[in-house]
């Protein structure tokens, strides 16, 4: 969709965000069953000098991993862990074969590393958050999370240069 207006932007987001799954399971009343990727594309012109430029910006909401042990998730809540649990490792596994640049990087071994592809490698620029739980009974899922988070800070992946 073309977005021009401030307004048409937050309808955009809010029918994804009523399109994303959350549950409740024994470790978080409110649990993303799903990743979400917001793509944006936006195009500039410099009005006095007629330069133009384009870019993409992704905002990615990744669900966290889960261990299916502390949840208790069954059926479908079962089957959604293990997809969370399988395309985050399958982004970790793209994030070490770009720290340690490798000739194949396994972009394509999950839909969620494959839609990033452009934004993890090559010529761009990734910034991460990482959210944990203040609470005691959640360090190890936070401990985790972390060392996830240092991982990728490890990753160097060059520096983004403007295309001509």
């Amino acid at each position: 969709a073309v977005v021009s207006t401030q307004s048409t932007g937050h309808q955009l987001l809010h029918k994804a965000n009523k399109n994303r799954t959350v549950a409740a399971t024994k470790c978080n009343e409110r649990s993303s069953r799903s990743h979400s990727v917001f793509r944006l594309k936006i195009d500039g012109r410099n009005t006095k000098n007629g330069d133009s430029c384009t870019g993409n910006l992704n905002l990615v909401d990744l669900a966290g991993s889960e261990r299916v042990a502390h949840s208790g998730s069954t059926g479908q809540r079962l089957k959604e862990a293990q997809a969370i649990n399988t395309s985050l490792s399958e982004l970790g596994n793209v994030i070490m074969a770009l720290n340690e640049k490798k000739t194949h990087i396994p972009y394509r071994n999950s839909k969620l590393t494959y839609l990033l592809c452009n934004s993890l490698g090559g010529n761009s620029k990734t910034l991460m958050f990482v959210n944990v739980s203040p609470l005691d009974k959640h360090t190890a899922e936070s401990i985790n999370s972390l060392r996830f988070a240092s991982k990728v800070n490890r990753c160097d992946i060059g520096t983004a240069k403007k295309n001509k």
